[in-house]
């Protein structure tokens, strides 16, 4: 399989100052109420929010992927370790004090089947529960997914697989259920199963991921048989994989009112400027984003870090506001630490120029994309 990929499946910063960005002052609030100990949870502004598609759902303009958390066989160097879960912790708790409060996860992230440690959706759960127990009115959004395994049939295996996800999660219901990729057969059924999962109150919104345009018509349409939405579809879209564009992704879930989630938003790291020719990264991402490849991406990355520096925003920063500016996008960086949680939240709350959006899509056409999840072209 081609691991430029959000699954498993074998087939930095607070702003210290007001002026740096919009966005600044509200997040240096909130970061203070909560070094001061304040027993009250931080309040999601609803500004910072907006709705999944056509539900009620109304979720920030950027989530956070929680892949990395408990995975040992992709990420965290094929390691996972009591600091790591601290990490994954302050990952979590930051966030939120920076006002982000919706997660990402799915049943097999971090589980036995894909040679994980621990389930993402347990580490999840038990982050919840412990945050709750000190500030009890916390508002977090969750979403995760079912894995359309070949021996799945039927809207039952949706059912049964979504009580065991909420089992690990310890939560009566969620807010996103969505079906992780498409099966080799079996997909009405798991598209009656979403439907069957919002009827019975286990579910606030349902959506799709990696689906090609043909496949999310379909979903879309048998859904709304039901008076159900297809809230959202989530695929792999970046500003240098294009590839919704490309495909008509993208221009059918902006007519269709369905928004699209971004995994690998800043391409597993390409897109922060840590990585350089000299420093490729370790693990399966070296074999993706090689040497040779970061070599082409250095213009491109030269150019973000300037763009940055107009905004006193890092390169991450920038590559996820570009997503932002394509509109109807909400990106999900994957967070494993406290830093890069406080450095996502500094992505939103201001904007980009015209111009300056049209320049890096510009500067990222020269560079020849990375293999996306072979599915989303079914």
């Amino acid at each position: 399989m081609a691991m430029a990929t959000h699954c498993t499946f074998p087939f930095s910063y607070v702003v210290s100052e007001v002026s740096r960005g919009r966005g600044s002052f509200v997040r240096k609030k909130l970061v203070r109420a909560v070094a001061s100990g304040d027993s009250v949870a931080p309040a999601m502004s609803e500004e910072s929010k907006v709705k999944l598609g056509g539900s009620d759902l109304k979720v920030t303009k950027l989530g956070i992927g929680v892949w990395s958390w408990g995975d040992n066989s992709y990420w965290n160097d094929f390691q996972w370790d009591d600091r790591k879960l601290k990490a994954a912790k302050g990952a979590f708790d930051t966030s939120l004090d920076n006002g982000i409060d919706f997660f990402d996860t799915a049943e097999v992230y971090g589980s036995k089947f894909s040679l994980g440690a621990i389930s993402s959706e347990t580490l999840l759960g038990r982050f919840i529960r412990e945050r709750k127990e000190r500030y009890p009115g916390a508002q977090i959004s969750v979403a995760t997914k079912f894995a359309a395994l070949p021996w799945r049939l039927g809207r039952e295996s949706v059912i049964t697989a979504l009580k065991d996800s909420l089992s690990r999660l310890e939560l009566s219901s969620v807010d996103l259920y969505q079906l992780h990729w498409p099966g080799l057969w079996g997909n009405e059924g798991y598209l009656d199963g979403l439907g069957d999962a919002v009827e019975q109150g286990l579910v606030k919104a349902v959506g799709v991921s990696n689906y090609s345009e043909k496949r999310l018509r379909d979903a879309y349409e048998r859904l709304k048989k039901r008076g159900i939405p297809l809230a959202s579809n989530q695929v792999n879209y970046s500003l240098i994989y294009r590839a919704p564009e490309q495909t008509g992704v993208k221009a059918a879930c902006d007519e269709l009112g369905v928004t699209l989630i971004a995994y690998s938003p800043i391409a597993q790291g390409a897109l922060t400027g840590k990585y350089t020719p000299e420093n490729p990264p370790s693990g399966p991402r070296g074999r993706i984003y090689t040497r040779e490849f970061l070599t082409k991406l250095q213009p491109l990355l030269n150019r973000i870090k300037q763009i940055g520096e107009n905004y006193s925003k890092t390169p991450t920063q920038v590559a996820l506001n570009w997503l932002v500016a394509q509109g109807n996008v909400i990106p999900i960086p994957g967070a494993k630490n406290a830093e890069q949680a406080e450095e996502f939240a500094g992505a939103i709350g201001w904007s980009l120029t015209d111009n300056e959006v049209s320049e890096l899509r510009s500067l990222a056409s020269e560079i020849k994309p990375v293999i996306g999840f072979p599915v989303e072209y079914l």
